[in-house]
């Protein structure tokens, strides 16, 4: 993949960031970072199914003028689909009709996906740039959940020109409601065979 600038995270430390590294004194070390290992540009396959697993992203876009938008996207596992090592894509939902994202990309193609996994406590961040599909049913049905109760309208697919994991630091854990729901039920059945158990060792010892 052709890449206009000399290390992939070029595209988020611009000159002006590199600047205020340099003042704060975080410069080197970023600097070691570029050369000998540096952001990615490829989705890997674990990245990939990072990605597959997440209900809840933030999907970011700019319009002409530079004013930021972000827009939570959301769905079961799987809705944000990863077609191949630099393309990233899902179905747009019906929602609240503002079309704010839809104007931004018609003008700005820039764009940003920020995933964290709170139960896990990972964050992954990918830039790159979008666009609109209107005319492919195929690709929409293709990417559209199965069962799931929406209405699929249009796909918005995102070419990944860089992509960054943090560090989990000051993230908080956090566990899905269905996983704790699951949890506790196995904890119920596990408590009713134990008080199962005891009553059939009482009876047996009164016997």
């Amino acid at each position: 993949m052709n890449y206009t600038h000399p290390y992939p995270s070029d595209i988020a430390f611009t000159p002006t960031v590199k600047a205020i590294q340099a003042r704060h004194g975080s410069r080197d070390a970023y600097a070691r970072m570029e050369s000998e290992r540096g952001w990615e540009t490829r989705i890997t396959p674990d990245v990939a199914g990072f990605i597959e697993q997440q209900t809840s992203v933030f999907f970011a876009t700019a319009n002409e003028e530079g004013q930021p938008y972000i827009q939570h996207r959301g769905g079961p596992a799987g809705f944000l689909r990863v077609l191949d090592d630099h393309t990233i894509a899902f179905a747009d939902f019906a929602g609240n009709r503002q079309y704010i994202t839809l104007g931004n990309l018609a003008d700005n193609p820039k764009a940003y996906l920020f995933l964290i996994d709170y139960t896990r406590r990972r964050r992954i961040k990918l830039w790159g740039n979008a666009r609109v599909v209107e005319d492919d049913p195929e690709l929409l049905a293709r990417l559209m959940p199965q069962g799931y109760k929406a209405r699929g309208e249009r796909v918005i697919v995102m070419t990944v020109s860089a992509w960054d994991m943090n560090c989990p630091q000051h993230i908080p854990q956090r566990f899905e409601a269905a996983d704790v729901a699951a949890a506790l039920a196995e904890r119920d059945r596990r408590i009713e065979t134990l008080e199962a158990e005891i009553a059939r060792l009482r009876a047996a010892s009164r016997a």
